[in-house]
């Protein structure tokens, strides 16, 4: 693969991640500590890339605070 393409392909994954974050922190805050607290929250990410047929699904789970 060629240089422009791993670079593009890092700077678009850090902004996933950097984002994503920034987005569950957020809900965190915003849901508050007694929503939070103890408890453990599923998650999803759909990966989609039009005009490769990529679908590319992650899931996990995201514990909240204690």
């Amino acid at each position: 693969m060629s240089e422009e393409f791993n670079m593009t392909m890092r700077k678009f994954l850090k902004q996933v991640g950097v984002t994503s974050q920034q987005a569950i922190e957020d809900a965190m805050r915003t849901a508050g500590p007694d929503a939070t607290n103890g408890k453990s929250f599923a998650a999803k990410v759909v990966l989609r890339i039009e005009g490769l047929d990529l679908e590319h699904i992650v899931e996990g789970k995201i514990a909240g605070r204690e």
